[in-house]
């Protein structure tokens, strides 16, 4: 037996070293220019309370899957910083009564120092802060852009307000009604915006989701969100009066049945349409509903209404058509205003129902009308009754051709709705980007000129939310006030900020040209590095984060900056850790589980693959301490074997060979799935195999040994370092090449068969893995020859598995 013990504090400290002075991952070596590899980790908020061992796990698949592809020849980019602007930062200093610049930084040290440990290959000479004025007058510059553009606009209206954030919310970032952020129930207010016109690339977003390698429920979660659908606009006159009221409906073909209309609330027309009966009412409930967030509002049961007292004209059949409030429907879809043809919606049905209005059924299955409904015929297909000349159509039908039956007798139009909204891009915050935009008397909004950029944040003692709806930098006389780039007269800065997303949107494409102060990214380095091959981070950002980075993308590549409109090809979602009974790690449920003590305890190399032999990446996985023992075990046996072989100098056998070349297959086809939990079993069950033919044979080939560094070194980089040093070889590991396998060799000279009668095993017998049939038979008959007592029937054999002789 070896006397070398597995030391991993020595091991690791002696390749971190060699590694800081002889990086592994250059972009040329001695056969020149490699091609790129890019793989991306979502970069984190530099939270106070550092990472945990959760955290781990992302960055190890991304690290595990860099390293492989490095195996592999490529280049490999993977970068890493900090996404350090926003709600979580501020909050945090807020929470701990510093200033967001000084927690921030002393954060991003923490978490840097800890993810020094993981030992991924992140290159820090791209890493990018985004409270950097060298990074964030880019994200300025892309708003100019945009403003430009027409894409950036200023709107007032209703929004989501937080009043623990205090501070505005889009819609993506209200979760069950409540401060995705925070958990505080959100209400409405009403505050002049800065929005970013993302529904201009809505189809562009939906329809480019078929050329990305991304989880399937990722992509229907971005397109329902996108939410694209067919219909028709209708105008219904307002009885007595010059107003038009336009209703965006999927099922113009339902027009006959529409017997009430339903406005938002928020609605432009909702108060004028009050009557002196009702005006009390109608201002009480206009009142009450914008105390409410969308979420809530959709998800109400008990559905409320006021009656205006007003009429609208259906323009089909002339019928008076009442005007009634509900705060179930939103004033930011659509037109705000809807059709309700209760006898075929059960929200319709429920609140005609509740409300006494009439329930006039359209479709009909069979072309026969329900006697006294009790509910809503919600049916696309059946036959139209009720329905004036369309009598007797198929409604599947009639739904295609209505809207340009509508156009046609000019009350409508045939268009397409979505249900995604602009982006609300200000927030009444300090700790973000400036808006760079200067507010002028005589020239309205006027963008910050670019040779000017950045627009630095000012230094501030007081930080905290307002509450007022104004952001903090309102107060800052000397850096509001300013004079208009276009006419030089006095004029006003803007002073709400961005929101977190606007970094983090467009962050990879700095990376690789983070030195550059002329361009956001040169093309050279564009075209040779980007786009990202594979991203790697939790699904908590399948939309929002993904969709914004889609959207920034698509925009760069169409004013030229890159020539991609897709920023991420490959995605992949892994799973959380969480502690017991699955409860989500966190500070204040005390559960959170630091790497800290795991890596001074086992080595990095021991919790690296324990973070990936918790269950399958993609899944969630509950944390146990208790099982990184068996992997520390594990890397003690494999140095061990390699150790003792290494001394013995054995000539590899066919066993050997078989079973080195069986090894990289199930390797390989493991890791190229992406199931990293089996390669971590895999390792053990061939280090035990190899253990096994080591004591017969007095140690194992060196050239097995060699190959088996080679696989770990992705997922136990160290240990697999310096086995390679010690087996004789020169220069790092990873240059060795990912090993190949042949299937010929792989092949069993001799094989174990089961030996049936009628089915039932009665022995196993071995014999030449190429025999023939006859003679599987006769060496199974042999094996039974004492109990074959009868006629027999049928001789059959499995190749390679089974003889049954069927007897009588």
């Amino acid at each position: 037996m070896t006397a070398i013990v597995y030391n991993h504090k020595a091991i690791e400290k002696k390749w971190h070293d060699i590694w800081e002075e002889s990086p592994v991952n250059v972009r040329e070596d001695e056969n020149g220019k490699r091609d790129k590899y890019y793989c991306l980790d979502m970069f984190p908020y530099p939270s106070g309370n550092g990472l945990h061992v959760g955290h781990w796990r992302g960055y190890v698949i991304s690290d595990v899957w860099s390293r492989y592809k490095l195996q592999q020849g490529y280049y490999i980019v993977h970068p890493m910083g900090w996404d350090a602007f926003g709600l979580p930062a501020e909050n945090y200093a807020i929470k701990m009564g510093v200033h967001p610049a000084k927690s921030t930084a002393e954060n991003v040290a923490n978490i840097k120092r800890q993810i020094n440990e993981i030992a991924a290959l992140y290159d820090w000479d791209m890493e990018v802060n985004t409270t950097d004025p060298d990074f964030y007058k880019w994200t300025q510059w892309i708003f100019v852009k945009m403003f430009k553009e027409g894409l950036a606009y200023e709107k007032e209206f209703p929004i989501n307000w937080c009043p623990s954030c205090k501070t505005g919310l889009a819609n993506e970032e209200v979760v069950n009604g409540k401060c995705e952020r925070c958990g505080t129930e959100v209400t409405k207010k009403n505050l002049r915006q800065w929005m970013l016109k993302i529904t201009a690339y809505a189809d562009r977003l939906l329809s480019d989701l078929d050329k990305l390698d991304w989880p399937e429920k990722v992509k229907k979660m971005q397109a329902d969100w996108i939410g694209k659908s067919y219909g028709a606009e209708v105008d219904f006159k307002v009885e007595g009066r010059e107003d038009a009221i336009t209703v965006y409906t999927t099922r113009p073909d339902t027009l006959y049945g529409a017997t009430f209309m339903v406005l938002a609330p928020e609605h432009a027309l909702a108060a004028g349409l009050a009557t002196d009966e009702t005006r009390e009412a109608v201002e009480k409930y206009i009142n009450e509903a914008s105390m409410k967030s969308n979420v809530d509002r959709l998800q109400d049961k008990e559905k409320t209404g006021v009656f205006t007292g007003s009429y609208a004209v259906n323009p089909l059949n002339g019928e008076k058509t009442p005007i009634w409030l509900s705060d179930y429907v939103l004033a930011d879809y659509g037109t705000g205003a809807i059709m309700c043809v209760p006898a075929h919606d059960d929200r319709d049905f429920e609140f005609a129902t509740k409300f006494n209005i009439p329930i006039v059924q359209v479709i009909a299955k069979d072309g026969k009308e329900i006697e006294n409904m009790t509910e809503a015929y919600t049916e696309a297909a059946g036959i139209m009754i009720n329905s004036g000349e369309w009598n007797g159509m198929e409604s599947s039908v009639l739904k295609k051709e209505a809207p340009h039956i509508i156009e046609e007798r000019g009350f409508g139009r045939a268009t397409v709705n979505y249900k995604l909204r602009d982006w609300v891009f200000s927030r009444q915050r300090y700790w973000g980007e400036p808006i760079p935009i200067v507010h002028c008397p005589d020239c309205g909004a006027v963008p910050v000129p670019e040779e000017e950029l950045p627009l630095r944040l000012p230094e501030v003692e007081s930080y905290e939310p307002t509450g007022t709806g104004e952001s903090p930098l309102a107060g800052i006389d000397e850096w509001v006030n300013c004079k208009c780039p276009v006419c030089g007269k006095p004029a006003k800065r803007e002073t709400n900020t961005m929101p977190q997303w606007a970094g983090s949107s467009w962050y990879f494409l700095r990376y690789v040209d983070n030195h550059n102060d002329k361009e956001l990214v040169s093309r050279e380095k564009a075209d040779a590095m980007l786009p990202v091959d594979m991203y790697i981070g939790g699904v908590e950002h399948a939309v929002l984060h993904l969709l914004y980075s889609r959207f920034y993308t698509k925009f760069l590549c169409d004013i030229g900056v890159v020539d991609f409109d897709e920023p991420f090809h490959k995605l992949f979602n892994q799973g959380m850790i969480t502690g017991k009974n699955g409860i989500k790690m966190s500070k204040s449920k005390g559960n959170v589980v630091s790497p800290d003590d795991l890596v001074r305890d086992y080595g990095c190399d021991s919790l690296r693959m324990y973070e990936l032999f918790v269950g399958p990446p993609e899944l969630d996985a509950e944390w146990d301490d208790r099982g990184i023992d068996g992997v520390y075990r594990f890397l003690k046996k494999v140095w061990t074997l390699t150790m003792d072989s290494k001394e013995a100098n054995v000539t590899a056998t066919k066993e050997m060979i078989k079973f080195r070349n069986k090894m990289v297959k199930d390797i390989t086809t493991r890791l190229e799935n992406f199931s990293l939990n089996t390669v971590i079993s895999g390792f053990m069950e061939y280090n035990n195999k190899f253990a096994e033919i080591a004591r017969k044979a007095g140690g194992i080939d060196l050239e097995t040994m060699s190959q088996l560094a080679v696989l770990l070194s992705p997922f136990a980089p160290h240990i697999a370092e310096e086995l390679w040093q010690q087996l004789g070889h020169e220069g790092s590991v990873f240059k060795a090449g990912w090993p190949t396998y042949d299937e010929s060799l792989m092949k069993d000279d001799e094989i174990e068969v089961a030996v049936q009668i009628n089915g039932k095993t009665k022995a196993v017998v071995t014999i030449p893995a190429d025999a023939a049939k006859e003679d599987a038979i006769a060496a199974g008959k042999e094996a039974i020859a004492d109990k074959l007592t009868g006629n027999v029937v049928k001789e059959i054999y499995v190749p390679g598995r089974i003889v049954n002789i069927v007897m009588k």
